[in-house]
């Protein structure tokens, strides 16, 4: 029998890492956006086989679905000059450098098999057919963290509200109709008759 779990496991997950390697690579913009939206697809894959609907729900309709195409389409509309940016480099090479070496180094700690093991006990316990992530999640949401949800919520609210706040520049150039000028127009206010000369 084939095991068709480890082949789509280890297809998206290469898929994934090499979505995320063009990412950084690429040179073009369009391009790195593109292949950060194959990325989110990947791990939407990965997530409904660890069970987490919602999460994969999300990242393909929330992020590729709204937020990447935004970015996509901003990326696309500004006129990017990559000559300029490319002449300080190597100034930053030494910064770069130390922080690859950092990053790997985190990277071998957390891969460790005393950190990260993938023995039977760290995986997800299977359910049943009628389980329902969305709504177990909800559960939790709306009971045992209602008051940091509704914060969050809040948060935002004041966030959205300030951003349109500092935003808005006010009516500019904007014609609009006065009523109680308009019902109280006279004939001698709109109407002027000029007397021409017969020639």
């Amino acid at each position: 029998m084939i095991p068709v779990q480890p082949i789509i496991f280890y297809c998206f997950a290469s898929l994934l890492v090499l979505a995320s390697a063009l990412v950084i690579i690429a040179k073009n913009p369009v391009r790195g956006a593109l292949a950060l939206v194959l990325a989110f697809f990947a791990s939407s894959v990965l997530w409904i086989m660890l069970e987490a609907e919602f999460l994969a729900l999300v990242l393909i309709f929330v992020y590729v679905g709204a937020v990447m195409t935004l970015f996509l389409f901003v990326v696309m509309m500004l006129n990017l000059d990559l000559v300029p940016k490319r002449e300080g480099f190597v100034r930053y090479l030494p910064f770069a450098v130390i922080m690859m070496v950092v990053m790997i180094g985190l990277l071998l700690y957390v891969f460790e098999p005393v950190h990260f093991s993938i023995a039977a006990k760290t995986l997800p316990a299977e359910h049943a057919a009628g389980y329902s992530n969305v709504k177990e999640l909800g559960n939790v949401l709306y009971t045992q963290y209602m008051y940091p949800f509704e914060l969050a919520a809040i948060i935002l609210l004041v966030a959205i509200l300030a951003a349109i706040s500092l935003a808005y520049r006010g009516r500019q150039n904007s014609k609009g109709q006065v009523i109680k000028q308009q019902l109280s127009a006279r004939k001698q206010d709109r109407l002027r008759v000029i007397d021409l000369k017969a020639e």
